[in-house]
């Protein structure tokens, strides 16, 4: 019987310990919900200035899937430019107002709606947008996200302090809208990144006045010295074969209906550290000598090693390289010889690699280098009597050739001279013949006055 009231007893506490901690949790979730709320209705407020994600239909607390791909926009919103993305070839999404009505891509109108249709994306520019519940209707990727452009920007990693001209470099970049990082790989198909650097026409420099240049544009694809594609890192491999000199960087963002410019603060590009010269060969069995200079001033000259082509006349080229240890004596002055082949134009293309003195590797193109043979004589070869005797006779030939040049120049002369005696023949007797009937006129009026 003890035992009995005592099971009892332990039933009814247990009973209430758990009356009690479910009373506390629905409390905390209560609580957790409240704040969950707030923090929502928070980000909801937030994500309207940025970032929308579609409200998700689970289909069963909604009997039809009515509010799929709908999303808020706020009444103090003046202008908003939308991003849909879509299966690529798709046709473009349908936009259907608080109140009903439809915008489609056909109601273009540039006092209200702008609307831009790719392959993979539609981006809608709205000024004045109804407040309210909106819908985008079509083929719209899973998980895909209404990105609201406000001021898109990029944050580019700094140049390096030294900068060779005739140098590749890469640089580094993040898209931004607003202050958040653009994380949706599908922009890399909306935006155009284009890298343009202006003289600032400082004439202290070599590239006062030059015109501005386009030399490069940024990548996400995972090619060049881009390393991985689709990681929204934007990559821009520069080839600074320009002139040095002081310029100014600057990025252009070019997306379909805006066009932002981005000014950095100006860099100054150096002359290249390395200049080629040639010390020909005295006759056809010794080399050439390529003289190779650097100027130690921005680089460290025992760093560098070379490799490069030299082109003969007839378009065969030789590679070479140059790769000393790096305690040679002198490192500012590099040689390399190669045998005599052929007299004409030759030319050497090279590329250098090595350290800035800031310890940065580099490598970078030498401008092109172009030198001319001469064809060396034999003096005192035998030369073939058949060769003689066409010597002559072209000698002969020439000299024939110039006499009869300057018989006809002689006769052409004389003929100049007749022609001007007989007009002047001409001339004179026209004179006498006019005045001597003039001398008759006045006589025979003279004579018809007398009688």
């Amino acid at each position: 019987m003890e035992i009995t009231k005592l099971l009892a007893f332990c039933f009814l506490l247990l009973m209430s310990v758990n009356d009690a901690f479910s009373q506390e949790v629905t409390k905390a979730e209560v609580q957790t919900m409240e704040k969950d709320g707030d923090v929502f209705d928070s980000e909801e407020k937030q994500l309207t200035k940025r970032e929308i994600d579609f409200y998700q239909s689970d289909n069963i607390t909604n009997e039809i899937p009515y509010f799929d791909n709908r999303f808020h926009i706020d009444a103090e919103l003046d202008e908003i430019t939308l991003i849909f993305f879509r299966v690529r070839g798709s046709k473009p999404i349908i936009l259907v107002q608080p109140d009903g009505k439809k915008i489609r891509v056909s109601d273009d109108d540039p006092e209200t709606v702008k609307w831009h249709d790719d392959s993979t994306f539609d981006m809608v520019q709205i000024k004045k947008p109804m407040p309210g519940p909106w819908q985008a209707i079509g083929d719209i990727l899973p998980k895909s996200k209404i990105l609201i452009v406000s001021e898109v920007k990029i944050e580019i990693e700094p140049f390096p302090n030294v900068l060779l001209s005739g140098e590749t470099i890469k640089v580094v970049g993040k898209l931004f809208n607003g202050n958040r990082n653009i994380e949706i790989s599908e922009f890399k198909e909306v935006v155009e990144l284009d890298v343009n650097f202006f003289s600032t026409n400082n004439s202290d420099y070599a590239n006062f006045g030059a015109d501005a240049l386009k030399v490069s544009s940024f990548s996400d694809n995972g090619r060049g010295l881009d390393e991985y594609a689709g990681d929204n890192i934007y990559t821009g491999e520069f080839i600074l074969d320009f002139a040095p000199g002081e310029w100014q960087p600057v990025f252009v963002i070019k997306l379909p209906l805006m066009t932002r410019e981005l000014r950095y603060e100006p860099i100054i590009l150096h002359k290249a550290p390395v200049e080629i010269s040639v010390v020909p060969a005295e006759n056809e069995t010794m080399p050439h000598s390529l003289v190779l200079t650097i100027d130690p001033t921005y680089v460290d000259p025992s760093s560098l090693v070379f490799q490069g082509k030299i082109t003969s006349p007839d378009r065969h080229t030789r590679p070479f390289s140059i790769v000393d240890d790096e305690s040679i004596e002198n490192p500012t002055i590099r040689t390399k010889g190669f045998p005599y082949t052929e007299p004409g134009i030759h030319r050497v293309t090279l590329d250098a690699f090595g350290r800035t003195i800031t310890g940065r590797e580099f490598r970078l193109a030498v401008p092109e280098f172009s030198f001319n043979i001469r064809e060396f004589i034999n003096e005192t070869a035998e030369i073939p009597e058949s060769d003689l005797l066409l010597d002559q006779q072209m000698k002969l030939a020439e000299k024939q050739k110039d006499e009869l040049a300057d018989k006809i120049e002689q006769q052409q002369k004389l003929d100049e001279e007749n022609n001007m005696n007989t007009i002047l023949i001409i001339a004179v007797a026209n004179i006498v013949i006019i005045l001597f009937a003039v001398a008759l006129f006045f006589f025979i009026r003279k004579r018809k006055v007398n009688s």
